[in-house]
């Protein structure tokens, strides 16, 4: 018998490949995307359907819906001893809105004086927002960390003296004791909420809520115009030191409506309900997610967990009670879930029953993470869900690219929303990526010179991030994040480093050990890695709950899997310098807010990092000692 006839009869008789189940339907956007491809090698990408109308103003959404649906629920959270689900109306939270813009109205505040927010998410602080915005006062929401966990207090002095604000509110008084009185309060009327403050006058929230309305809410309403600045959101960057992002009204409104285009929903659709914890002084947060909610009339439950140990066990309490219809999380925060769904059937059918789309962001997803997220879906349902992912910053509202289509492949940032051009400009083996569009900042506040250098002389905004296509020969796949242009680097034999991509790979490979990393080797022979343990998973690893730090860094079963991770990285790269891992070392000592580390978005910066571990860079390199563990 021939070779060829063998190979037939092999062929026929070889078991099907098992088709996967399909995606639950979404109703996405068509990718019609324009390419303009310029004689420089630069390309330009849009979207040639236009974008829909947007409201003129965000608070114009609560009064529509508060009209339109008086007693549906806009927001819920949990409050009191017994941590029940407090609920509130939107024609309840317009009253009560109305109620505070007159209470701010009444406060004569200089034009421009922004009200800052210093609590995170809650109830008040979302009505406090809205009363903010239809008194034309901007709404600065600071992150926690600055008050909470700062020693020195120094970036929230430093935004304090660069933004000016009229008036702040704390959720609790005690709580931010120390933050208060670090800051000079002369001539800022102080909010408190649940209790007040001992060191400083404040006046209570409850008080302001019940204050008259007069027809001075509805004159300012009509007041509010495009250009009005809504919020101020802050972004630290290289520096360390936060910049005041100006989102104005146009923006917000704009971006909310690319969110809503690009996943259409038809009148037969079930309300929309949502569950989060991001923070809402993160554009992703308070933007991407809130204001989509709000647009559509939706249901925003106010999750007060979080991915970390000790406080998800509140979200999986929440997803036992609450089944979202859109569900957005960090990959940390999918581990977690992933893990407990797996050992509790109860909650994977609950979570996955009405769910129509999962986002994730603030990093790559690992793919066996994405595997086992899907089985779980098909376990549910008889479905798969399709993850969906954007791209943005805080300087474009944030979401100016999305995977709005039916897609396996995690990783991806997407194409352009109807409304925003992408600009990639060749830089080496990949682009640099550039946006303009009507979601797009005019600038910093009060910073003309950073404004200035953010854009370039067609007017888009250069936000530092690179890119490369899926396909060249075919955009409409998409386009890879491949990391910070600022960030990569050359080794000394002249290769270039793609540090973001790199790093991404390198969390993933490790996972789930791996929190995060710096990528080291600038004007080095090869690349090292600075690694972040993830404690609970390493924990959970080495079966002690209690172990420290120092006791998992240096526990065998962690530096092997660290170690295991790399080397199955290594050895895919097929032995690429720029991509392999040469040497590598766990670090015990978590990234610093104060010494500019981890950024207000918790973020990691790359430089500020590797000034700051110098000498463990050093390490790396010198004679490898028992802390470097040796790859190649």
């Amino acid at each position: 018998m021939s070779a060829n006839v063998t190979a037939s009869l092999a062929e026929k008789n070889a078991e099907p490949a098992p088709q996967k189940p399909p995606f639950r339907k979404v109703a996405w956007l068509p990718r019609d995307i324009a390419v303009d491809r310029r004689a420089d090698g630069s390309i330009v990408l849009k979207s040639r359907i236009p974008l829909d109308p947007f409201e003129p103003h965000i608070p114009a959404s609560l009064a529509k819906w508060a009209k339109a649906q008086p007693d549906h629920i806009w927001l819920a959270q949990r409050k009191g001893p017994e941590r029940q689900w407090r609920k509130v109306s939107y024609l309840e939270a317009k009253r009560t809105v109305d109620a505070l813009t007159q209470a701010l109205l009444d406060l004569k505040i200089p034009e421009g004086r922004p009200l800052a927010i210093l609590s995170g998410n809650s109830i008040e602080h979302a009505l406090m927002t809205q009363a903010a915005m239809q008194a034309r006062i901007p709404a600065a929401p600071v992150s926690p960390a600055y008050s909470l966990m700062s020693q020195d207090h120094a970036k929230l002095k430093y935004l304090f003296g660069l933004i000016r604000p009229a008036v702040v509110m704390v959720q609790d008084g005690p709580t931010f004791e120390k933050a208060l009185a670090a800051l000079d309060l002369s001539g800022i009327t102080v909010i408190h909420v649940d209790r007040p403050p001992s060191n400083v006058p404040s006046v209570a929230y409850a008080d302001l809520a019940a204050t008259p309305v007069t027809p001075a809410v509805d004159d300012s309403i009509a007041k509010i115009t495009p250009d009005t600045i809504g919020k101020f959101l802050f972004t630290s960057g290289s520096t360390g030191m936060p910049k005041a992002v100006i989102n104005t009204q146009r923006m917000m409104c704009a971006n909310a409506r690319m969110m809503m285009q690009v996943r259409p929903r038809g009148s037969d659709d079930s309300q929309s309900i949502y569950l989060d914890w991001m923070p809402w002084n993160h554009t992703m947060g308070g933007n991407a997610l809130f204001h989509p909610v709000l647009t559509e009339g939706g249901t925003l439950y106010i999750d007060d967990g979080k991915p970390v140990p000790g406080m998800i066990e509140e979200t999986l309490r929440n997803l036992r009670e609450i089944s979202p219809t859109y569900y957005a999380n960090v990959p940390a925060g999918y581990a977690a879930l992933a893990a407990a769904m797996e050992k509790d059937d109860a909650l994977c059918r609950n979570f996955f029953k009405d769910l129509g789309v999962i986002a994730y962001g603030g990093a790559r997803l690992p793919d066996d993470l994405y595997e086992r997220m899907q089985a779980l879906a098909v376990r549910a349902t008889g479905e798969r869900i399709v993850f969906y992912t954007g791209w943005g910053s805080t300087e474009t509202a944030p979401t100016s690219t999305g995977t709005y289509w039916d897609t396996e492949r995690v990783g991806l940032i997407g194409l352009p929303f109807p409304g925003v051009e992408l600009k990639m400009v060749p830089a080496g083996a990949q682009y640099e990526l550039r946006l303009r569009g009507v979601n797009v900042t005019p600038g910093y506040y009060d910073q003309p010179e950073l404004t200035k250098k953010a854009f370039d002389e067609e007017g888009f905004y250069c936000i530092g991030d690179a890119g490369v296509f899926v396909d060249p020969d075919d955009p409409s796949k998409g386009l890879i994040f491949s990391g910070r242009v600022v960030e990569d680097f050359k080794l000394t034999t002249g290769t270039f480093v793609l540090v973001g991509s790199l790093r991404t790979d390198c969390i993933a490979a490790t996972s789930p050990v791996v929190q995060d990393a710096l990528v080291a080797g600038q004007d080095r022979p090869f690349v090292g890695l600075l690694a972040w343990p993830n404690l609970d998973a390493c924990r959970r690893l080495i079966g002690d709950m209690d172990a420290s730090m120092e006791t998992v860094v240096n526990h065998p079963k962690v530096r092997a899997h660290f170690r295991d991770g790399l080397l199955a990285h290594n050895k895919a790269c097929g032995g690429v310098t720029s991509m392999t891992i040469a040497r590598a070392m766990l670090m015990v000592e978590p990234p610093s807010i104060d010494g500019n580390e981890l950024t207000d978005k918790g973020y990691i910066n790359q430089r500020a990092g590797l000034e700051r571990r110098a000498a463990l860079v050093e390490q790396l390199y010198a004679d490898p000692g028992p802390d470097v563990i040796v790859l190649t």
